[in-house]
Parts: structure tokens; sequence; C-alpha cells
């Protein structure tokens, strides 16, 4: 799938290798978006440049990704939690700790590889590295996403996800107290300039919405309920950090020393959208997991509200 993006005022005189690590492959390494422009599958004006070429109102950069020529992944039984499945999709409640897909700074079993032992059909759309993901959580997040079983479904859902009708619900547990009972976060996202390894709320991000509920106070930390509108990388978790309340448990965000030693208190606990064939509204919860539940009932011992 090709991606396109047409430089105005703001990214003027900028390198392309760093527009297109910033904008269109936030995912992707510097070594890997300078050897796509190297290799021809990113130009600019339908032109082959250099990685650092400097950008000219107007330029249109195109990317048309290469596909991975070889399925090199093994199917592992990690006994996935499928809570729904039929012909065109299943949903799965994903423990904390697993990352999503492979890549080349993954070397541990991802739910993929468990995908490929316990399902016998996925979607392709995404590469065969990616087969059915159509959206991800964080390796330290719990809880629910959809994969696909066919194209067509993929198609639909990823359609979905673009129009911002599949509603995500996620509980957080974040440090501090809230005066208000909710509020909304509209702030962009982008890779941050500096560390590869975070996103940063930044002037010409990714348009990026979280609405927030809280669902109970405690002496120094809030439990909440977090709704996407979109879906940028990391976005709860800069949300939250953006505003001075990070995710417990979240030491890039957050502070350095943390609760507990399973990653961050954030969790996928709803997840609704239109079944891409049947049409119909599906509806999908899971309870916290054990170490979220057990620091909950910690708190509410030790508080003094």
């Amino acid at each position: 799938m090709q991606k396109h993006l047409k430089i105005d005022q703001e990214l003027h005189k900028m390198r392309l290798d760093q527009v297109v690590m910033d904008r269109m492959l936030i995912d992707q390494s510097r070594n890997y978006i300078q050897k796509l422009i190297k290799d021809g599958y990113c130009l600019v004006n339908g032109e082959k440049v250099k990685n650092g070429y400097a950008l000219k109102l107007g330029d249109l950069i195109t990317i048309d990704e290469p596909a991975p020529k070889t399925l090199d992944l093994e199917a592992i039984d990690l006994n996935l939690d499928i809570i729904y499945e039929d012909d065109d999709l299943l949903v799965i409640n994903k423990p904390q700790g697993l990352v999503v897909h492979p890549a080349s700074t993954v070397h541990e079993p991802t739910l993929v590889h468990g995908l490929l032992h316990q399902v016998d059909e996925l979607s392709s759309i995404n590469g065969v590295i990616r087969p059915g993901i159509v959206h991800r959580i964080d390796k330290d997040t719990s809880g629910l996403l959809v994969v696909a079983k066919n194209d067509q479904a993929h198609q639909f859902l990823s359609d979905e996800l673009q129009k911002h009708t599949i509603r995500r619900e996620y509980l957080a547990l974040v440090y501090g107290s809230f005066d208000e009972d909710e509020g909304k976060i509209d702030a962009p996202i982008a890779r941050h300039p500096k560390n590869r390894l975070k996103m940063t709320v930044i002037s010409g991000g990714k348009h990026a919405i979280t609405h927030f509920k809280v669902l109970e106070r405690f002496e120094k930390y809030t439990l909440l309920s977090c709704e996407l509108e979109t879906g940028r990388t990391h976005q709860i978790r800069v949300h939250m950090a953006y505003i001075h309340h990070p995710v417990v448990g979240d030491p890039l965000y957050g502070p350095k020393d943390v609760i507990g030693n399973e990653g961050q208190f954030l969790h996928a606990k709803s997840l609704s959208f239109i079944h891409p064939t049947k049409k119909e509204q599906m509806t999908f919860s899971v309870d916290l997991p054990s170490n979220f539940t057990s620091l909950l009932e910690k708190l509410r011992k030790d508080s003094v509200w």
C-alpha cells in the first residue's frame, strides 16, 4: 500500500529521511528508512534522491514498501485466550508482556507466532510478518484486539478504524489526583525528535484525541476509563504524561522507579465494532489481569479517601 505526503511550509527544508521517520513510517528505524530511500522505494516527485535531500515546498513523497519475501515464522503454542471466533475474525485477550508482531528489534515469540499455531487462516493485507493484524496494543498493555481471518474482513475493519467507528475503552491507573470527573485531551503526537523509542506531543504531529473519565480516586493515584477517538502509537501513555498524570508502571513516560515489575497498568477492557459481513454491532469486554486487580485492592485498603 502506497503512502503519500505533500510538503508544506512546516516541513520545508527538512531532510527527507527525518520527515519519513517522523511523519510516515514512525514505527520503523532510521536504518530501515534510509535503506528504503537508497533502494528507490521512497521517491520525491517520482524521482530517487538521497537521504539528506532538503525538501522543498510542494514536494510529494511517495513510499511503496516492499513486501517481505519469505515467511520465516514458526507456529508456537502460546495458548492464546481467544474469546470469540468466526469465519471472518477473532477477538483475543492479549496478556501483558506479549509483543503483537515480529520486528527487527523483536527476538521473542509474538502474538503472530501464537496465531499461526491456533488459527488456520489469516488475512494477508499486512504482509507475511503481520498476518491478520488490524491494530496493535503495546507489549506491556493487556486486553482486547481484533484479528482478521481474510482480506475482505481486514479491509472493512481497517476502514472502520480510519473512520473512528471502532470503540476502544482502556482502564488506566495514573499518578496524581484530578479535580474534574472527565475530560478530553486533544494534542498531536509524533515521534520524539531526540529519543526514537518515545512518542511525544508536538506541533505538526498526527491528530490525536483521548477522552477520559475518573472511575476511582486514591490518595496518590486515580483509576481512569480512557476512550480512544484516534489510535496513535502509545497514545494514552503519551497523553497522560502530557497532562502530568503518567500511567503507573510506565518507565518510558513516567518515573523510572515503577510500581511492580510487569509493565504499565493499562488494560484494553472493551472493544466494539461493526461485523464485516453480519453488519451487526459486536461488543466484547474482559476483566482486569490479576496484578492490576491486586494493586487496586491494596490501594483501596491503604486509601484515606
